[in-house]
């Protein structure tokens, strides 16, 4: 059986194709620790500003309003990075901030007026 060379150029498009490959595996793996790092950091904040009980509530919440309880905890690590909150939150004052956001997002309606 004669083996037939390989092409310069072939060879060339596999190593390309093969750099490009672990070129992704590594912006990916970097995306993928920075984010850790990021949930790190969050929940130790939250950690440091809320009461067991009002984390607990949080964690139950984000089951089923996640995009709610985003919106909160990033209002709250706002507020505790410019030193805006002293004690730790407990679980009564985290029900009233959740009814007011609650409140404020359903007072946007939107009123469609037809012509006649």
């Amino acid at each position: 059986m004669v083996k037939l060379a390989e092409d310069p150029e072939l060879e060339e498009l596999r190593r390309r194709k093969l750099e490009e490959y672990q070129r992704r595996l590594e912006e990916a793996y970097i995306r993928e620790q920075q984010k850790k790092e990021y949930e790190e950091k969050k929940a130790q904040i939250l950690r440091r500003i809320m009461t067991p009980e009002a984390r607990s509530r949080m964690e139950t919440l984000k089951l089923v309003k996640p995009e709610l309880v985003e919106q909160l905890e990033a209002q709250l690590i706002q507020l505790a990075l410019n030193g805006r909150i002293k004690a730790p939150i407990t679980d009564e004052q985290l029900k009233a901030m959740l009814k007011s956001l609650q409140q404020q997002q359903s007072d946007t309606k939107i009123r469609i007026i037809r012509r006649e």
